[in-house]
């Protein structure tokens, strides 16, 4: 395969259309993109698209027993991939979304037959960066989105880091400049009783407890 092409996030808004229909184009063929999040540059391709996650698990190397979340342009786009609704969900939206908190919920029933999670749960999160954002919205599904490095190896902020690990493995990477958390986000898990944090990255415990109450710490560093 031939390297990534590394194309610019233009200031133009007709070129940033233009990139954003070659982007979406190639998702919906099964091909992997790599794009800047507020957190660090992230390799997506659509939820529904079962063979295409299993490309992102053999790019990066990731465990298979590992899951891979899901990026949504919005809260509106909740109801596509659960029916979980709780009035902590509902609070976490309000206060960390968009922004850098993954929220495992149930995933949705009708769905586990077309796009089977050994768990039956599902991470999500609505970044906050408008060209995660406006990639998600092109593409018109979730994205299944993991970060864009090898697995063990540092998570990217910059497209040439991108490049570096991955770029003779992918597509497309948007350069959006440099990420401005440079932090991944913040894992907690709804479906157990209390909510666990199962990685702390960039909100910290505090202030999910601030939210939620008392919380179970799964893992108390990020990666």
């Amino acid at each position: 395969m031939t390297r990534a092409e590394i194309a610019p996030w233009p200031a133009d808004p007709a070129a940033q259309r233009e990139l954003l229909t070659r982007a979406a184009a190639l998702i919906r063929s099964g091909e992997v993109v790599a794009f800047p999040t507020d957190t660090v540059y992230g390799i997506g391709v659509s939820a529904w698209d079962p063979e295409a996650i299993q490309r992102l698990y053999a790019i990066k190397g990731r465990p298979r027993q590992k899951a891979i979340a899901l990026l949504l342009s919005g809260s509106s786009q909740l109801p596509d991939v659960t029916d979980y609704r709780s009035p902590k969900l509902d609070r976490l939206v309000w206060k960390f979304w968009p922004g850098a908190l993954t929220i495992v919920v149930p995933w949705r029933a009708s769905l586990r037959d077309r796009v089977p999670r050994e768990s039956g749960t599902v991470g999500i999160r609505v970044p906050d960066h408008p060209v995660a954002r406006a990639l998600i919205a092109a593409v018109g599904v979730p994205l299944a989105t993991t970060s864009a490095n090898l697995s063990g190896a540092p998570s990217p902020v910059t497209a040439q880091e991108v490049d570096m690990q991955i770029g003779d493995r992918i597509a497309l990477i948007i350069d959006g400049g440099r990420c401005p958390g440079g932090q991944d986000s913040t894992v907690v898990d709804l479906t157990t009783d209390p909510p666990t944090v199962r990685r702390v990255g960039a909100i910290s415990v505090q202030e999910l407890e601030a939210v939620l109450g008392p919380l179970t710490v799964e893992k108390v560093s990020s990666g």
